[in-house]
C-alpha cells in the first residue's frame, strides 16, 4: 500500500515524505530505507500511537511553516491527482482541504455537509440510513496549511477528524475537494480483497500479468484477471483465477486450484489443494488435499497439514501449525 502511495506521489512531483511510524517501525525502515520511487523518506517514530493529528504536530519541525503539505492515511487506495488537489486548496485560500468521495452507503463513515462553494459546514459521524446530509465521506486525504499546527496540542493522541477539522469548519476555513475516481479504504479484510479485484480488473482483465522467470506447465490454466509474481512455479493441471494474485516465488503443485484469493510470496501449496476467497500470508506451507475457503486468513509462516479444511472466516495466526479442520469462525492461535 505504501509503495502504491509513494509511487503515485512521485508521479505528482512530490520528492519528500514523512512516514509516521509506530507498529513494526523497524520493518518499515528496513524495507523503504532512505528513499524509494525517487522520494526521500524521513521517519517520525512515535513511542505510542498519536492518532491522526498527533503525528502531524510531532513532525512540525520537519514539515516547516513555509508551504502547504499533504496528510494521507496509509490504508487508502486511490488514483487522485494530488497536484490538482493542492491547486484547489490554494484557490480557496483554505486552512485545510478534505478530499471527499461519494459512496452508496455512508453509514459506516463520517459524512460531510458542504455549501455551494465547497466549504464544509459540519460533519455527521456514521449517520443512520436516510439521515445523512449527503453521500460524501471523508476520504482520508488532506491538504493542510502550517497554521493548523496551532490547533493540535503537543505530545498526546489527537484526532484530526474529531478535534481539529470541526474547529476549522466553525471558522469557515475548511473546504472539500470532490474526487470521483478509484478510492477504497482497505482497513478490513473484505475491503482489501475488493481492492485487489478492482486493481486486477484494471491491469489484467484481458491478459494475465506474469512476472519474470515464471514456470507454468502446459496443462495448467491461468484465468483472467490474475497476476503471478516472478520466479513462481505453476505445476501440472493447476488452475489459477479468476481474481487471483500469486506472489513472487510461490509454488502451486499438481492439480491445485486457486480462485479469488491473494497468495503472498514464497508460499507452497501442495497437490490437489484448493484455495477460494482467502488471504494466505508469506512463507506458508499448505499440504495435500487441503481446502481453504470463505474469507479465511492464514498468517505468515503457518503450516496447514494434509487433508485439513478451513472455512467460514477462520483466521490462523503466524507460525501456527494446523493439523485438524476448523469449520466455525474462530482464531487459531
Amino acid at each position: 500500500m505504501l509503495d502504491w502511495t509513494l509511487e503515485s506521489l512521485s508521479k505528482n512531483g512530490v520528492d519528500e515524505v514523512v512516514l509516521a511510524v509506530n507498529y513494526m517501525a523497524e520493518a518499515l525502515k528496513r524495507y523503504f530505507g532512505q528513499a524509494k520511487h525517487n522520494v526521500k523518506i524521513i521517519y517520525s517514530t512515535e513511542k505510542q500511537p498519536l492518532g491522526t493529528a498527533g503525528p502531524v504536530r510531532k513532525a512540525e519541525e520537519i514539515l516547516g511553516h513555509k508551504e502547504a503539505f499533504l496528510v494521507l492515511n496509509g490504508d487508502i487506495l486511490c488514483e487522485i491527482n494530488y497536484l490538482d488537489l493542492l491547486k484547489a486548496h490554494s484557490r480557496n485560500k483554505a486552512s485545510a482541504t478534505i478530499v471527499l468521495h461519494e459512496v452508496a452507503n455512508p453509514s459506516r463513515f463520517g459524512v460531510v455537509d458542504i455549501d455551494k462553494r465547497s466549504r464544509i459546514r459540519r460533519f455527521v459521524e456514521k449517520p443512520k440510513p436516510g439521515e445523512a446530509p449527503s453521500k460524501l465521506i471523508n476520504a482520508g486525504i488532506y491538504a493542510v496549511e502550517p497554521t493548523v499546527f496551532k490547533f493540535i496540542p503537543r505530545g498526546g493522541k489527537v484526532s484530526i477528524e474529531r478535534e481539529v477539522f470541526p474547529k476549522l469548519a466553525l471558522k469557515g476555513e475548511l473546504y472539500g475537494y470532490r474526487y470521483d475516481g478509484l478510492w477504497m479504504d482497505i482497513g478490513k479484510p473484505n475491503d482489501y480483497m475488493q481492492a485487489n479485484r478492482a486493481i486486477l480488473n484494471r491491469i489484467a482483465k484481458a491478459h494475465p500479468v506474469i512476472g519474470k522467470n515464471v514456470e507454468i506447465h502446459r496443462t495448467a490454466k491461468v484465468v483472467c484477471p490474475s497476476i503471478i509474481g516472478s520466479n513462481a512455479k505453476i505445476e501440472t493441471e493447476a488452475y489459477i483465477g479468476p481474481y487471483t494474485s500469486i506472489g513472487d516465488g510461490c509454488v502451486i503443485k499438481k492439480g491445485s486450484r486457486i480462485e479469488r484469493s491473494i497468495i503472498f510470496p514464497q508460499t507452497w501449496i501442495d497437490n490437489f489443494s484448493s484455495v477460494h476467497g482467502a488471504i494466505i500470508g508469506d512463507n506458508v506451507i499448505i499440504g495435500q488435499r487441503v481446502k481453504i475457503e470463505n474469507t479465511v486468513i492464514v498468517g505468515d509462516s503457518a503450516i496447514i497439514h494434509d487433508n485439513v479444511t478451513l472455512t467460514r472466516g477462520v483466521t490462523v495466526c503466524p507460525s501456527k501449525e494446523v493439523d485438524e479442520s476448523v469449520l466455525e469462525p474462530r482464531q487459531v492461535m
